[in-house]
């Protein structure tokens, strides 16, 4: 038997788990560790982790997925009792090692997030043997909690707005990324001034008074709208085949003043 701090360490949680037993489950073909969470840390809201009186049993032990162990998937079970908080009512406390509602655990989610980045959704599906919805949902939940506790618009000065077309129809997404750090900070399907003030109005005009450069093409902005909405910000323009046509020599790079565009056959 492997020392419980091996387990933790493979299995990918921490401390506040406590586990009891790790077998293998002939019928799903998996490795099942039993785990319980530390007394420090039961009976806790599974949504606002507030300490609350028990409630009942809830519907007994449930499984989560964790990261598989080379080629077997491996899940942890654990009792899933409510509690009755003050502020959400009857509520499944809060399990050893994944978000409240989730049927996987922080490591597994967190790898699938990080594939997603840099894989299509159905190549993450297939590798890690999941649901194609899943795999949005859990996105979805990965980016709330990062979010949470880290605002993306945080520091922005330089950004970068452009399109990028998606699936058939000529569908549409806009993107601001962070030329300062490179991340992705907004996106939002469209490709008109709408879908442009919609990124502003969450930005909020004290945020927009920060921005100094704006780098963009004639199809994802004009100029009347930037100097609009962040004043204080110049603007680099590139080449666009938007039916508003070319930007004009007077816009095509404010970052390299006294530039222009090279001349056209």
């Amino acid at each position: 038997m492997l020392r419980a701090s091996v387990w933790r360490a493979t299995l990918g949680v921490d401390a506040a788990t406590v586990i009891e037993a790790v077998d293998y489950d002939d019928l799903a073909g998996a490795i099942v560790a039993s785990v319980r969470p530390r007394r420090a840390t039961k009976r806790r809201c599974g949504a606002c982790v507030r300490r609350s009186p028990g409630y009942d049993q809830g519907e007994g032990r449930r499984r989560w997925r964790t990261l598989d162990l080379g080629p077997t998937q491996a899940f942890l079970e654990a009792d899933a009792p409510r509690v009755n908080c003050p502020e959400h009512g009857p509520t499944v406390a809060q399990v050893p090692g994944a978000a409240h509602k989730a049927r996987h655990t922080f490591g597994f989610e967190a790898l699938v997030a990080w594939l997603a980045v840099r894989l299509s959704k159905s190549s993450v599906q297939e590798l890690l043997r999941i649901g194609w919805a899943t795999v949005g949902v859990i996105i979805d939940r990965v980016v709330a909690a990062d979010r949470a506790v880290r605002d993306p618009f945080d520091g922005l000065v330089r950004i970068g707005i452009d399109e990028i077309s998606y699936r058939k129809n000529h569908r549409y997404l806009m993107v601001v990324v962070d030329h300062g750090t490179g991340r992705l900070v907004w996106a939002k399907p469209g490709h008109d001034r709408a879908t442009l003030s919609a990124f502003f109005e969450a930005l909020g005009a004290e945020r927009c008074q920060q921005i100094r450069l704006v780098s963009c093409d004639a199809a994802a902005g004009s100029p009347t709208k930037l100097e609009r909405t962040a004043p204080t910000s110049s603007s680099a323009w590139t080449r666009s085949t938007s039916p508003a046509g070319p930007p004009t020599p007077s816009t095509w790079s404010a970052a390299r003043p006294g530039t222009r565009p090279a001349a056209t056959a």
